[in-house]
């Protein structure tokens, strides 16, 4: 009842003041709703940056690697457009960086007899195109005929099925300077060859006193002169290689017989060919700068600014690339002797020396008696096998040779057989003796002593022969 008699004011009032208290109550829920809206925001925002920072890093890592291909592109071209003399001047460096056949790199292996002083494959070759050269040079200056590159050229290619070049010319100079004289004359009769008249020519003229001439034995004689030098130089190639070992070895030239067993032959440097005599200079203008030296003040302003700005673009487009200096290698101790005494290393190596040095300056002579001295102990065993099926004390020379003969394992002809045979009579004069009856040898064997000891003392006596 007292409701029902307030005012409509009174009402209103009521109702505004409940609505407050709503409101009042509802407001951390909206504060909650508001926060975890921005907290929304914020986490899009964070997702954001790092799919930006992601996209940044794969820019950076495209553009280094567009920085990488232009950088490969430019060296390419940089090596295309290298100049030809250039590689022609690098021409020893690109042979050796090819891969070298078999029988060129292991061709002192392969030789027949017994080792000595091999020369190099590729300078038996130089040596074989110096003789075919010198006997084409014979022919034409024997008959009073002008010697020139190009004949010998077709020439010495025909004979040896080789390329024949002034390269070579320059390397024969260089090993036998006092061969030929070699020239730049004009006007020498080409009868119809590809030279014209009044251009420049190699000539060649053998190193000869007035009025001589180039017969056979002169010809023999500059050839063993040419080999000779080759050989000098391949022994300073290995005079150097000695220096280098550890410890280091000094043999003399004269006592040498053969190379270290461990210097490579077929590895030694080509010859550098030697400086050949160049045509006259003539004052050609090939370059723009040339022009524009040799014109200057002649040409319109437009013509000398375009050959300006040529020469400006030609000078900074040239490359310069420095020549990386090889690195000396220094000699290490290997890691399997790490631990080892090294003053053991060095007696060792001290004595590996003195065996190779006795083995290099050893003449063929005593080479080959080692050599029948390495067959002795298998032969002793056949020998006494040979008078025991005999059944005799003594055999001729001739019956025993012919026994041994049949019964070795490698084929030997009679005359070796006989050597091995005397051989022994000289090794051991206690158990093998030759004795001369009625004009005809006799071997005789003493069949009691021990095989073995007459092996043991074979190989005593050839180690302490191989030490001289």
């Amino acid at each position: 009842m007292v409701n029902e008699s307030l005012s409509p004011g009174l009402k209103l009032g009521a109702a505004s003041v409940a609505a407050a208290q709503s409101e009042e109550k509802d407001a951390p829920r909206k504060q909650l709703l508001e926060l975890q809206g921005r907290l929304g925001k914020i986490h899009s925002l964070v997702q954001k940056m790092k799919g930006g920072t992601a996209h940044l890093e794969s820019g950076g890592n495209l553009e280094s690697r567009l920085k990488r291909a232009w950088l490969l592109e430019s060296r390419i071209r940089q090596r295309k457009n290298s100049p030809k003399e250039e590689k022609e001047d690098l021409g020893s460096t690109a042979e050796t960086r090819e891969k070298v056949p078999a029988y060129q790199r292991f061709h002192t292996l392969a030789e027949d007899g017994l080792p000595g002083l091999q020369l190099p494959y590729k300078y038996k070759v130089l040596a074989e195109m110096f003789r075919s050269t010198d006997t084409l040079v014979a022919m034409m200056f024997n008959r009073l005929e002008a010697v020139t590159f190009a004949k010998v050229k077709q020439g010495v290619q025909e004979m040896m099925r080789r390329r024949f070049e002034e390269r070579h010319l320059g390397q024969i100079k260089a090993v036998y300077p006092a061969s030929y004289v070699l020239r730049q004359e004009r006007n020498i009769p080409s009868f119809g060859g590809p030279e014209k008249r009044g251009s420049y020519q190699l000539t060649l003229e053998p190193g000869l006193g007035t009025g001589e001439k180039l017969t056979a034995a002169r010809l023999m004689e500059r050839r063993s002169m040419f080999c000779k030098n080759l050989t000098a130089s391949v022994k300073e190639h290995h005079k150097a290689f000695l220096a280098s070992l550890d410890p280091p070895m000094a043999i003399e030239e004269e006592e040498l017989t053969r190379w270290h067993p461990r210097f490579r032959v077929d590895e030694v440097p080509d010859v550098v060919p030697a400086e050949l005599p160049k045509p006259p200079h003539v004052d050609k203008v090939t370059t723009a700068q040339e022009v524009l030296a040799k014109a200057q003040g002649l040409l319109t302003p437009k013509m000398e600014k375009a050959l300006t700005n040529l020469v400006l673009r030609t000078s900074d487009s040239s490359p310069s690339s420095p020549q990386p200096s090889p690195r000396p290698v220094l000699p290490g101790t290997p890691n399997s002797l790490k631990g080892v005494s090294q003053s053991l290393v060095e007696r060792v190596r001290a004595k590996e020396a003195q065996k190779l040095q006795a083995l290099m300056t050893r003449n063929p002579q005593q080479e080959q008696r080692l050599a029948m001295m390495s067959h002795l102990p298998e032969m002793a065993r056949i020998l006494r096998n040979v008078f025991v099926a005999e059944k005799k004390q003594a055999l001729p020379m001739e019956v025993a040779c012919q026994r041994m003969v049949d019964s070795y394992q490698a084929l030997m002809p009679m005359g070796q057989m006989e050597k091995h045979l005397r051989l022994f009579a000289e090794l051991l004069p206690d158990w093998v003796r030759i004795l001369a009856v009625r004009q005809e040898n006799y071997l005789k064997l003493d069949k009691n002593m021990d095989l073995n000891i007459v092996t043991e003392r074979l190989s005593a006596r050839k180690r302490e022969e191989e030490k001289l």
